[in-house]
């Protein structure tokens, strides 16, 4: 998996032409992971003030209003991928990273069944 982090406030402030760069990047980048079968999934997310994060609490789930993390940069988007190694896996998210997308995560995913129980 991909994720990808940039500042919402940077994000909001960004000119039309620098929002048509990023779109145009992306397509191009869609365009060849659909080509070669490695994207599997991938999406946008609303932006931290629109968020609703649970924690655990002594009476059960409480829910406050906003991210999980008081940071600059958040996670804005991802990709699911199946790539044939973690280095694609990494030539792949350097491609998303530019004026918008100051970082990127490569994590590989595991299904809950198969965790390790160490």
């Amino acid at each position: 998996m991909v994720l990808m982090y940039a500042d919402p406030a940077a994000t909001e402030s960004m000119t039309a032409e620098q929002r048509a760069e990023v779109f145009r990047r992306h397509e191009d980048l869609h365009r060849d992971l659909e080509g070669s079968g490695e994207l599997l999934n991938g999406a946008g997310l609303a932006y931290p003030r629109d968020t609703t994060t649970l924690r655990r609490s002594e009476d059960g789930p409480a829910a406050a209003d906003g991210p999980f993390l008081g940071s600059t940069e958040h996670l804005t988007a991802y990709y699911v991928l199946e790539c044939a190694s973690p280095e694609r896996a990494r030539a792949i998210a350097e491609r998303v990273i530019d004026f918008h997308v100051v970082a990127a995560e490569v994590r590989p995913i595991h299904d809950v069944f198969g965790m390790d129980a160490r």
